[in-house]
């Protein structure tokens, strides 16, 4: 009886101690859920933002994206500092260079580029070149120290105030670029001929002036001009406006100029193609989950007349999509360069300390289901033309190229016009004559 009753003590005794043992180290493992740092909360809620809305999920798996989180995390992260380098690590195996976290300053500067009318720096959209994956220019600003000092699109930047752009890695390359006005940056860049030169450039403050406008006449007919620099919020008002203008001005047909535009809101892109399509396909958005997203254009329109649309190799994102929408509808006939081939989306989310972080969360499809992606748009017609350093200017060859071929248009349709008109005029002598 005694030695039942000591081996059903010693039982309960070691049940109560496993009890302590479990409780304890639950105990400890919800101190560490909670005892997170706030920097290392920063870089939890980074990796969360990625994990719920990055376009890829299969990645995931390839890289072992929850051991990653959980080595980071293990990590000494005492400072902001600390965090944003530790999330620029944690991101480097996705090999996405768009999904990457924006520090408060260019987090700050994003936004003003996407909402605002004007930013600091020194006016470079830049990208990720698909095989070299070396800093490539996507296109200057107009009126920026960077078109100013002779750099074009398909440059390479190899250096910003002596340090490689391999080792600064995109986001942190543009983030050296900005600045405050009347600081200067040292930048290397080679040329597609592979030479290699120095620029010193001084940061200002760049007019972005996304949308411009003017006509163009001569002695039979009067086409309107539309230039539309990147796509931020208040782009799809100021093309209304300027389409009104144009229309006021009676203009019979259209050039849009998408030269050196390298994106922006796609919100603002599709905007504008419902300006210009009458319930069309305008493009179709694939998220992770493989679900195809076809998005179509209103049914009023601003202008309907016939159009040119003019890209290059800085034509990307955004203005791809118009382009493309424009082109596969057979809305406006595209004449220039093949264009750059940004076919992703990113998301922008808020991080805390004003901080953010770009997430690529979808890839687009042209309305006839081509893929941009590293491929670009193909013009109807290309312009084997050197490009002018004012878009839109009197020296302007892609614009005179483009308003040539409206004209041969808009005479066809006067002579199609009077065809029709002769026609019924015989019938209705035929007419009158039984």
């Amino acid at each position: 009886m005694n030695s039942s009753f000591n081996k059903l003590l010693t039982f309960k005794t070691m049940i109560n101690i496993l009890m302590i043992i479990v409780l304890s180290t639950n105990f400890l493992l919800i101190e560490g859920v909670y005892a997170l740092s706030d920097s290392k909360q920063l870089v939890l809620d980074a990796w969360t933002l990625v994990n719920e809305g990055f376009y890829d999920p299969d990645k995931f798996d390839e890289i072992q994206w929850k051991r990653i989180r959980q080595k980071t995390l293990q990590k000494q992260i005492e400072t902001s500092e600390e965090a944003y380098s530790a999330i620029e690590d944690m991101l480097r195996p996705l090999e996405d260079p768009y999904t990457r976290i924006l520090r408060p300053k260019d987090y700050e500067l994003l936004k003003s580029s996407n909402f605002g009318s004007e930013i600091n720096g020194v006016g470079l959209q830049l990208g990720e070149d698909e095989d070299s994956k070396k800093v490539i220019v996507v296109s200057t600003l107009g009126g920026s120290p960077a078109e100013e000092s002779g750099i074009v699109s398909g440059e390479f930047i190899e250096k910003v105030d002596g340090i490689p752009t391999n080792v600064l890695g995109l986001a942190n390359t543009a983030s050296k670029l900005r600045g405050e006005s009347g600081t200067k940056v040292l930048v290397e860049i080679t040329s597609k001929l592979g030479e290699i030169r120095e620029v010193d450039l001084e940061r200002r403050s760049v007019d972005l002036r996304p949308v411009r406008t003017k006509r163009l006449r001569d002695d039979s007919h009067t086409i309107g001009y539309l230039r539309i620099t990147q796509f931020s919020e208040s782009v799809p008002k100021k093309v209304e406006e300027a389409l009104q203008e144009l229309r006021e001005k009676e203009v019979e047909g259209l050039i849009l100029d998408l030269r050196n535009n390298s994106g922006g809101l796609v919100s603002s892109g599709i905007a504008v193609a419902d300006s210009l399509l009458s319930k069309r396909p305008v493009v179709e958005t694939k998220d992770r989950n493989g679900i195809k997203d076809a998005i179509t254009s209103q049914e009023d329109t601003s202008f309907d007349g016939p159009m040119v649309t003019l890209v290059n190799k800085g034509t990307a994102s955004a203005s791809e999509i118009l382009a493309g929408s424009l082109q596969d509808n057979d809305r406006s006939i595209l004449m220039g360069e093949q264009t750059y081939g940004k076919g992703l989306i990113q998301s922008l989310k808020s991080l805390g300390e004003d901080s953010g972080i770009a997430i690529t969360v979808a890839s687009y499809l042209t309305p006839n289901g081509n893929n941009i992606q590293g491929q670009g748009i193909t013009p109807d017609k290309l312009l084997d033309l050197v490009d002018t350093s004012e878009y839109g200017s009197s020296d302007d060859k892609w614009v005179r190229n483009a308003e040539l071929f409206l004209e041969s248009l808009l005479e066809k349709e006067e002579v199609s016009i009077e065809d029709n008109e002769f026609k019924s005029e015989e019938t209705i002598n035929v007419v009158a004559k039984d």
